[in-house]
C-alpha cells in the first residue's frame, strides 16, 4: 500500500481524513510529504531480550528526522524464547505475518525493524521480504559477559552445563543459585554465537543490518549510535527507492550461510535463512549449506563451538572483521543497507592483529570446514543436521542401539527411569517433536543425558530428533530429520533395538533395518492422532507448515508460484498414496 491508497473507495476523502486523525500526534501536512518511517517496536517486558530498546528507538526517530523523514511508531507480536509456549518458533511464522501485514497496511514509507530474541529477528526479515518496502533490521544486541568465580560465563550455553552438572551432583544446590545470579548479568539478547547472535550476523552479512549491528553489546555507548545512523539510513534508502529485494539477493544469501559456516552460528539459521529467501521466490537448500560448509573455513572462535564471546568478538572487530576475512569467496558486488556494495563497505576495515585467537586468517583458520554439516540417509531422506564442531568428535563415527522416545511425554516420563535400558553407547531418539508432530519444533533436541549416566561421568551422546536445539546448545546431536516422524518420515518407523550409524567425514546417517522390514513397518504406520494444540492458530499450523529443510513457513505465504508448485506437490503425494 501506498501513502496514497484509498481506504473508503475515495482517495482524496482518504487523505483528508487521515490528515485530520494524524494532527493529534502534532503534525501537519508537511510531515507526511516527507518519507514516512515505520519504526516496527517489539519491546516487552516479558520479552526480557526486548526489554530494553525504547532509548534505541528514540535515537532511530532522531536519525529519521536527522535525515528528512518523519518517523512512526508501531507494535507487532514479541516473543521471546524462555518465555513463550510451547516454543517461539510455534510463532515465528505468526511475527511474520504480523510484521508483513502492518509494513503493507499502514502509510508508511519505510521500516526500521527491531529484532532481538531468535525468532524475531528471522520472522521480520520473512515479514520484510514479502512486503518488499524498504526495511532495515535493528536488534537490541548481546548482553556483556557474564562472570562467576574467575570463569566467563554465556547465556545460554552455561545454562545447560552447569544445570547437567547440576543434575550429575556436581554442582550443589546453592552454587546453581549464584550461578543462576550471573549468568544474564546485563540487557539483551544470548551473549554467545546463538541463534540470536547467528541470524543478526546472516542480516549483517546480507547487507539488512548496519555493519557492526550485530556484534555490538547492548551496553555500548556504540548500539545507540547505530541505532540513530540506522533511522538516517532508511531515509536514505526510501529516497533510492531500494527494497528488500534488491538487497537479499541470491548472492547475498550465499555471503549469509558462508558467514554462518565461519562463525560456527546456530543450525536454527538453515531453517529461517531457506525461509526467508523463500518469500523472495528465491531457492536454496541443505545442499547449498553442505557445499558451503565443505569450502569455508571455520574462522570465528566462538562459544558453544569455540573459546570467545561476543562482546570479546565486538573488540576484534564484529563481523565486519569477519567478512573482511572472508572476502576473497565472497560477492562483493552485493547491494547493502547503506547503499553500497559488501565490498565498499569493507573497503576500510582493519583487523588488529591482537585479536587472531577470536578471529583466524582464513588462510589459518581454526577448522578448514564450516560449522554445520549436512548429512543424508535412509533415515533422513530429505537431510538432517549436526554441528560438528560442537560435538564430541569420537562420537562423529558411531553405531549404537536406538533408545526411543515417540514424544516429548514419552521423553520426560522415562528418561530418568533407573531401568531405561540405556548405555552410553546408545543413540538417544526422539520422535513426533517436529513442526506438526510437536507442534512448533521445539528446542528439545538436546536429549538430556539419563541420571543414571550422568553420575556415571557421561556427558555426551548420539542422540537424534526431528526437532530443534537452541544455537547455544552443544553435544553430539542429529536435528532437524526430514521428513519428520508426524508425517510418516523414516524417523517415526525407528525401534527400540534398532541399529544406528552416523559418520559424520561422510556425511552419513542410517537406519541399519532392511528396505522389506522399513516397508513393512511403513505399511502399519498411522498418522499421530493429536489431542491437544488442535483448535486456532496451532491448527493452522499444523496444517499449513513446510518440513526443516524447506523453512518451515507457511505453504500458503510463499510467492504465488511457489504456492502452486506447493500444492501441485501434495497433489502428486497424495495420488501416490491412494495407489
Amino acid at each position: 500500500m501506498t501513502k496514497s491508497q484509498t481506504s473508503y473507495g475515495d482517495a482524496g476523502f482518504s487523505e483528508f481524513i487521515r490528515m485530520a486523525f494524524s494532527r493529534h500526534l502534532g503534525h501537519d501536512k508537511e510531515d507526511y510529504n516527507k518519507p514516512v518511517i515505520g519504526i516496527c517496536n517489539t519491546f516487552s517486558e516479558i520479552n526480557r531480550c526486548h526489554s530494553h530498546v525504547k532509548p534505541m528507538v528514540e535515537a532511530i526517530k532522531r536519525g529519521v528526522i536527522m535525515e528528512g523523514g518523519t518517523p512512526l511508531e508501531f507494535p507487532t507480536i514479541s516473543v521471546g524464547e524462555m518465555f513463550t509456549s510451547p516454543t517461539t518458533m510455534l510463532y515465528r511464522n505468526l511475527v511474520a505475518m504480523d510484521t508483513e501485514e502492518m509494513i503493507t497496511a499502514q502509510p508508511i514509507d519505510g521500516t526500521v525493524m527491531i529484532g532481538g530474541c531468535d525468532k524475531m529477528a528471522p520472522a521480520q526479515l520473512m515479514g520484510a521480504a514479502s512486503a518488499d518496502k524498504p526495511a532495515l533490521l535493528f536488534t537490541g544486541g548481546p548482553m556483556n559477559n557474564g562472570h562467576y568465580k574467575g570463569r566467563t560465563l554465556g547465556a545460554c550455553s552455561d545454562c545447560r552445563f552447569f544445570w547437567q552438572e547440576y543434575k550429575a551432583g556436581t554442582v550443589d544446590e546453592e552454587e546453581i543459585g549464584e550461578i543462576n545470579e550471573r549468568l544474564a548479568p546485563t540487557a539483551g539478547h544470548c551473549m554467545v554465537m546463538g541463534s540470536a547472535s547467528t541470524i543478526a550476523a546472516c542480516a549483517e552479512a546480507m547487507g539488512m543490518m548496519l555493519p557492526g549491528g550485530a556484534a555490538t553489546p547492548a551496553t555500548e555507548n556504540e548500539r545507540m549510535r547505530l541505532a540513530q545512523e540506522t533511522g538516517r539510513a532508511i531515509v536514505r534508502l526510501v529516497k533510492a527507492g531500494i527494497k528488500p529485494s534488491d538487497i537479499m539477493t541470491k548472492e547475498s544469501f550465499h555471503n549469509a550461510i558462508k558467514t554462518l559456516m565461519a562463525v560456527g552460528g546456530s543450525t536454527n539459521a538453515v531453517i529461517h535463512l531457506i525461509a526467508i529467501a523463500r518469500r523472495l521466490g528465491i531457492t536454496i537448500t541443505l545442499a547449498d549449506f553442505e557445499a558451503h560448509s565443505r569450502t569455508t573455513p571455520f574462522l570465528a572462535n566462538m562459544r558453544p563451538a569455540g573459546k570467545y564471546q561476543m562482546q570479546d568478538l565486538y573488540y576484534a572487530g564484529g563481523i565486519s572483521a569477519v567478512l573482511k576475512e572472508l572476502a576473497p569467496i565472497l560477492h562483493l558486488d552485493e547491494l547493502t543497507g547503506t547503499g553500497k556494495t559488501l565490498g565498499e563497505n569493507l573497503a576500510d576495515v582493519e583487523i588488529d592483529e591482537v585479536y587472531r585467537d577470536i578471529i583466524r586468517p582464513l588462510d589459518d583458520p581454526l577448522h578448514k570446514e564450516g560449522g554445520i554439516a549436512v548429512l543424508k540417509g535412509n533415515l533422513a531422506p530429505n537431510g538432517a543436521i549436526i554441528k560438528p564442531k560442537a560435538a564430541t568428535e569420537e562420537l562423529l563415527k558411531h553405531k549404537g542401539k536406538a533408545v526411543v522416545f515417540t514424544s516429548l511425554d514419552d521423553m520426560a516420563e522415562r528418561i530418568n527411569d533407573p531401568d531405561l535400558d540405556v548405555t552410553p553407547e546408545s543413540v538417544l531418539v526422539l520422535q513426533n517433536a517436529g513442526p506438526v508432530g510437536a507442534p512448533g519444533m521445539p528446542e528439545a533436541g538436546m536429549i538430556p543425558i539419563p541420571d543414571k549416566l550422568l553420575k556415571q561421568g557421561v556427558r555426551d551422546m548420539v542422540r537424534l530428533s526431528d526437532c530443534r536445539m537452541s544455537g547455544t546448545a552443544f553435544g553430539t546431536v542429529l536435528l532437524h530429520v526430514a521428513p519428520e516422524a508426524a508425517v510418516g518420515g523414516p524417523i517415526g518407523l525407528i525401534q527400540d533395538g534398532d541399529w544406528i550409524e552416523l559418520d559424520v567425514d561422510t556425511r552419513k546417517l542410517e537406519l541399519l533395518v532392511s528396505e522389506e522390514e522399513l516397508a513393512e513397518r511403513k505399511s502399519r504406520w498411522t498418522p499421530p492422532v493429536f489431542e491437544n494444540y488442535n483448535r486456532g492458530y496451532p491448527l493452522l499450523y499444523r496444517r499449513s507448515v513446510l518440513q526443516a529443510d524447506e523453512g518451515c513457513d507457511f505453504d500458503f505465504m510463499l510467492p504465488v508460484q511457489d504456492i502452486k508448485a506447493q500444492e501441485e506437490k501434495k497433489e502428486s503425494v497424495s495420488g501416490a498414496s491412494s495407489r
